[in-house]
């Protein structure tokens, strides 16, 4: 593949190249989302219960099997040298991950707080915008998730391959898409046009590809500490999946079609990082 854009890096590789497989790469979790926010366009109502949990429970599969192969192995195979501590970094970085992202979603929590002190200092936003500003927070970890992966393939210094990204960034994406809809069609619903509700969902996937380009545009920083970043990533995609997703699509009747769905995704990315590795 011809290199289109090379990234100087302080690596004992030198240059880190990005190629057009990789920018399409950090794009696809952005994709998924404006493909979802497109909803608003042809449909009345938000996507069907059946239709969130099967999407849902194929993209848990993929990043549960994607956290274990493209990010925590390579970090811990990346830490070899320690001998038997070699599993600390991925330890230090996947507890670093879940704190991260609780801590996300404790700023969230006091962002929506109720008092009945009227001296207390509060933030009244209404309910459309929380869920907005809710998404885009928790697509910076994402985004920055699928940047140190192909950072890491690039790099040549983890063992990733090019289908662990890609199963990576195809999982956000597919979790990105039900996301999309719920954030533009419930714009939509309380007056907003159907193109600003199209543009404010599109607008919460944003984030997704400037992280990931800021994580790439930073490899020379950080390859040396690879290990922490690739369990740290692992951390995070397993909290969302685990806090927003298994919750999604095991409630309710036909719970069948999530962890049907589940199975195939994770068996999907592990055939993926086997045969494009």
């Amino acid at each position: 593949m011809q290199t289109l854009l090379r990234q100087k890096g302080n690596t004992d590789r030198g240059d880190i190249p990005l190629n057009i497989d990789t920018l399409f790469g950090i794009l696809l979790p952005f994709l998924g989302t404006a493909a979802g926010a497109a909803c608003v366009f042809f449909m009345k109502k938000t996507l069907s219960r059946n239709v969130q949990k099967a999407l849902n429970g194929f993209a848990s599969g993929v990043m549960i099997a994607a956290s274990i192969w493209s990010l925590l192995i390579p970090s811990m195979e990346q830490s070899r040298s320690m001998e038997a501590l070699a599993f600390l970094p991925a330890v230090i970085g996947f507890w670093s991950g879940i704190w991260f992202l609780l801590l996300i979603d404790r700023m969230m929590a006091l962002l929506q707080q109720k008092t009945d002190d009227p001296d207390a200092l509060r933030i009244r936003l209404p309910k459309t915008t929380m869920m907005v500003l809710a998404v885009t927070l928790h697509n910076i970890p994402e985004g920055m998730a699928v940047g140190v992966a192909y950072a890491g393939y690039l790099s040549g210094s983890a063992v990733i391959t090019a289908g662990g990204a890609f199963a990576l960034a195809l999982g956000i994406a597919i979790q990105n898409f039900p996301e999309g809809a719920i954030i533009s069609m419930p714009l939509h619903a309380n007056g907003k046009s159907r193109m600003r509700s199209f543009w404010d969902g599109v607008l919460s996937g944003t984030v997704e590809p400037f992280g990931a380009a800021v994580t790439l545009l930073a490899s020379g920083f950080i390859v040396p500490a690879m290990p922490f970043l690739l369990s740290f990533a692992a951390g995070a995609m397993v909290y969302v999946v685990v806090k927003e997703l298994i919750p999604e699509i095991s409630e309710g009747e036909r719970s069948h079609i999530g962890i049907i769905l589940f199975a195939a995704g994770f068996t999907l990315m592990m055939a993926m990082d086997v045969a494009l590795g």
